[in-house]
């Protein structure tokens, strides 16, 4: 008898071992120390990826998924030197506007082909969420969401600033009436008008981009030319600096301080992206939080077309684990499949979901907040696709916190940049 079961145990084991399969993930959105397996009682971007990836590890039979230590501050890095090295992770996370970077390297597998056979139809998805993840006609990877700036709103403060009219905060329409109503919001309430990280990440450099795009301008031309010293470029730039100037705003916040100044009620909008809707929802319910009454708004137009800044996360698979090792890959696209049919428990962070069924949903358009940035998605831009995109956000997010950190002047700063990125574009 003990030999039977013996014999049972070491074919059972054998039977496992050779459809088991140990997926290797990369991810940034932070830590989440106990984010548990169920992607529905998850509260921000951290948590609710990292429930997923825990309920994919446990409800695809035969794969584990093992998430990587990566750090988001130098990302890209980490990703680059895994390549370099031969050991990219099996799935990696990664922003549609580097897709072109790691693409033209020959470093992401094509996928197109093979996503109908793990049940993912790209026909749901948006036109432009398939156009993200989508480069010289090859899909290399599974969008999970759209993402953009907004203008997240204290309503309370803004009341008492006489700056809310049926419900809804005042926007401004023009540079002149941003330094208005900021000037406006300071002589109520004492406090600052506005906050961003205009110190670390390159939060400033994507309040510049939407306002030059929506001058019809843009940082180069589609035949390679940088256009950013140029009077688009330099009506963006003002439109901040002006706030910095009359001591408006403080522009030596980071990303985690001009956060905590908007948690604490000490600033009356904080530009930040979609990804935070829900934690700010969650953070406004708590009695000890300074902000009580939360609201969000479209990034305003400020000058001719609306506009603001966009970009998109995706799931890509190395070329090399598709060449080498078929099926650890298969075993990758079916946790790329659980993701995409978990985009409506993503899109609670605040993102736009990418598939089509989850847009037109209850589910989806009942989510809190989800009613006062409508207009996001029709306003939401994002660069030419480069392959310099990484070192051209590097410079300019350099040059324009010389201008508000160290007193550069806009044009010479300006003018640096456009030297450099040029030479970016002409490698």
């Amino acid at each position: 008898m003990r030999h039977v079961l013996l014999t049972a145990a070491i074919a059972a084991t054998i039977a496992t071992s050779g459809f088991a399969q140990e997926i290797t993930l990369a991810r940034f959105f932070g830590a989440c120390e106990d984010a548990g397996a169920d992607p529905t009682v998850t509260t921000g971007e951290a948590c609710i990826i990292q429930s997923i990836i825990n309920a994919a590890s446990a409800e695809i039979d035969g794969v584990t998924v093992n998430t990587l230590p990566t750090d988001w501050g130098n990302y890209y890095d980490q990703i680059k030197a895994a390549y370099a090295g031969g050991t990219p992770p099996n799935i990696h996370v990664m922003q549609g506007s580097r897709l072109a970077e790691f693409a033209e390297l020959g470093a992401l597998a094509d996928i197109g082909d093979d996503l109908q056979s793990v049940g993912i139809d790209p026909s749901d998805w948006s036109d432009r969420a398939r156009n993200a993840v989508t480069y010289d006609g090859q899909i290399y990877g599974v969008p999970m969401d759209i993402h953009a700036n907004l203008w997240h709103v204290n309503m309370d403060l803004m009341a008492q600033a006489g700056l809310v009219e049926d419900g809804k905060p005042v926007l401004p329409s023009s540079p002149e009436e941003l330094l208005a109503q900021a000037q406006q919001f300071n002589d109520a309430t004492g406090m600052d008008y506005l906050a961003a990280d205009f110190a670390q990440f390159p939060i400033g450099v994507r309040v510049v981009l939407a306002l030059m795009w929506q001058q019809n301008a843009n940082i180069f031309t589609e035949d390679g030319t940088a256009t950013i010293n140029t009077e688009a470029g330099q009506n963006a730039v003002t439109a901040i600096t002006q706030l910095f100037d009359a001591d408006l705003v403080d522009p030596q916040l980071n990303y985690a301080d001009s956060q905590q100044a908007f948690l604490n009620g000490e600033a009356g909008i904080l530009v930040n992206g979609t990804w935070v809707v829900d934690f700010y929802t969650a953070e406004a319910a708590k009695e000890e939080v300074g902000l009580d009454n939360y609201y969000v708004a479209d990034f305003p137009t400020l000058f001719e077309t609306g506009a603001t800044w966009a970009d998109s996360h995706m799931w890509a698979i190395p070329a090399s684990l598709k060449a080498e090792d078929p099926e650890k890959y298969q075993a990758a696209l079916k946790v790329l499949a659980f993701i995409n049919d978990h985009n409506i428990d993503w899109a609670r962070t605040g993102h736009m979901a990418v598939r089509t069924s989850v847009v037109n949903s209850e589910a989806y358009n009942a989510l809190p907040h989800r009613d006062e940035y409508t207009g996001t998605a029709a306003i939401a831009r994002d660069t030419p696709p480069s392959e310099r995109y990484g070192a051209i956000q590097d410079v300019l997010n350099r040059e324009l916190q010389a201008i508000w950190l160290t007193g550069k002047t806009v044009e010479a700063a300006l003018g640096d940049a456009e030297i450099e990125v040029q030479d970016l574009l002409d490698r």
